[in-house]
């Protein structure tokens, strides 16, 4: 469960409602059907027309993906290369085989058999970075689905605030219903507002977050195996592997024991 996600979005719920409070209005006077079916109604209408019915499925069903916490973790990812590594080192590169029916990582096992099938290093490379193209595409349109719906929750609630104004300019013989009716019109525009900020732009940005990380964690991967499979020193393969790494997580590996427990 990713707490950041939970946190923010019910903080952010939380200030807005003391920011109603806080004016001595009623929260019920920020509740208008109306104005919350042309906002929210009209901007899924939009994001479906630019999708197809599998891609809006698909798009409505990732905001659970912002909830989970998925483990990204390059040093433990680098351990197990160098763990590999000796092994391969060894053993050579056919005792990987055994050990790539007890991984997890599909594309990690993929990887694997193809250094152990002696593929050729430049086609290793070319399959997964091209495995890596298609995930990483597919991770895009997603993003983009909130990405358009964030763009559209402003424009419909910008369209709902000048039906409400023209309906009142078209009806202004009681002076006194004017203020409650441009009221009415703004509040399409606060929940256009609310829909792009409050839940489309963390969204997207947090899948932007994961399918980087993600990403990176690959490039290793594709580094660490090339590495193994051209039979260089486990050594040599951390200090390389590392450069991934940020410069704190870096500094504190060097304190430390060595990542792998390589041997010479």
């Amino acid at each position: 469960m990713d707490i950041a996600s939970i946190i923010g979005l019910i903080f952010g719920f939380v200030l807005m409602i003391f920011g109603i409070i806080s004016n001595g209005v009623s929260v019920l006077d920020y509740v208008d059907v109306p104005s919350a079916l042309i906002t929210f109604g009209g901007s899924i209408c939009g994001v479906l027309a630019s999708n197809s019915v599998s891609s809006f499925v698909n798009g409505m069903k990732s905001i659970t993906l912002t909830f989970k916490a998925p483990v990204f973790n390059i040093e433990e990812m680098i351990r197990s290369i160098i763990d590999m590594s000796n092994i391969a080192r060894k053993e050579g590169l056919l005792s990987l085989e055994e050990a790539a029916t007890e991984l997890e990582d599909p594309f990690l096992k993929k990887g694997i058999l193809l250094i152990v099938d002696g593929t050729d290093p430049e086609l290793v490379r070319a399959i997964l970075e091209t495995e890596i193209m298609s995930v990483d595409s597919r991770h895009r349109d997603v993003i983009g689905f909130w990405e358009c719906w964030g763009a559209l929750g402003p424009s419909w609630g910008m369209i709902g605030t000048l039906i409400g104004l023209i309906a009142m300019l078209n009806d202004m013989s009681d002076p006194s219903s004017i203020g409650p009716s441009m009221a009415v019109a703004l509040i399409t525009t606060l929940y256009g507002s609310l829909l792009a900020n409050w839940i489309c732009a963390p969204t997207a940005n947090k899948l932007k977050r994961n399918n980087a990380n993600e990403m990176q964690l690959r490039e290793v991967m594709i580094e660490g195996l090339l590495s193994i499979q051209a039979g260089e020193n486990p050594r040599v393969i951390e200090e390389k592997l590392k450069s991934f790494l940020p410069p704190v997580s870096k500094n504190m590996n060097s304190e430390g024991d060595d990542m792998g427990g390589m041997e010479e």
